[in-house]
């Protein structure tokens, strides 16, 4: 008779990390991070339908990177806690650190219990009445929980929009400098030129919301259209090339826009 094959239970945990880790990492990034009147969600997203950030509750929103089948499953459930906990006790009652304590239980039994973890990594964020009162959760695939202070950069190359947060972000932006911020981040994570210079990622493969502190209630809302436009960073001319000229064709005519084509990821990471 075959005895059956041993794994000691820090070898399963440790495969569980890895494997997880890996799945977030094919991911595209989001940054979530504090301005001067609230809190800032920018997610590389081409899709127009499938959201990576959205509202849970009046003052609260969530952000996740990872397989979106798995992170829709979890931000349905937190809506789902909140309007049930609002509606029997009060709405006060509902808060990012019970959400965010609710869905590091959920994450943590599921990395210990099944034999496949959560590829997910998400955010819950709550803008308060005064600053010092705003609240970022950050939540990997294990259940482990932080609470960030300024910002927090999930899924992708991390570590590359990390550093470069570092060097950019100041306390009390306004909310067109924080967008341009939170946009040059993911970029330098994302992609870049052939001079080493990263490529600016245009509004088709951005998703910008806010939570906005005077809002009256309801918080959240999204930035999209002209309105994110207006925001978005450009790139300033080269030394040897005028601003104001158009590209122009072989025959002397301006040459014809080209269309950006969105290749579809392999799987359902987002």
């Amino acid at each position: 008779m075959t005895m059956p094959l041993y794994a000691s239970p820090e070898q399963i945990l440790r495969d569980r990390s890895e494997y997880a880790r890996k799945g977030i990492a094919r991911g595209r990034s989001v940054v979530v991070l504090r301005y001067a009147d609230g809190i800032l969600f920018v997610a590389e997203n081409p899709s127009s339908t499938l959201h990576k950030v959205s509202e849970i509750y009046d003052r609260i929103g969530f952000a996740a990177v990872g397989r979106y089948s798995e992170f829709e499953n979890l931000r349905q459930a937190g809506i789902r806690f909140a309007d049930i906990r609002g509606y029997q006790n009060d709405p006060r009652d509902v808060t990012g650190r019970s959400l965010a304590n609710v869905y590091a239980q959920t994450l943590g039994s599921i990395f210990t219990e099944q034999i496949k973890p959560l590829e997910v990594e998400i955010c819950v964020a709550e803008v308060g009445n005064l600053p010092e009162q705003d609240t970022m959760y950050r939540l990997t695939y294990d259940g482990s929980i932080v609470d960030e202070p300024q910002y927090v950069v999930m899924g992708g190359q991390a570590e590359a929009t990390t550093t470069a947060l570092k060097d950019l972000f100041t306390d009390g932006l306004a909310l067109a400098d924080a967008v341009g911020v939170a946009v040059r981040g993911l970029s330098a994570g994302s992609t870049s030129t052939g001079n080493g210079k990263p490529d600016l990622l245009d509004r088709a493969k951005l998703e910008v919301a806010v939570l906005e502190r005077d809002r009256p209630r309801r918080a959240f809302r999204r930035i999209v259209g002209a309105a994110l436009d207006a925001m978005l960073p450009g790139d300033p001319p080269a030394d040897d090339e005028p601003a104001s000229e158009a590209p122009t064709s072989g025959k002397g005519g301006p040459a014809k826009p080209t269309k950006d084509i969105n290749l579809p990821p392999n799987d359902d990471k987002a």
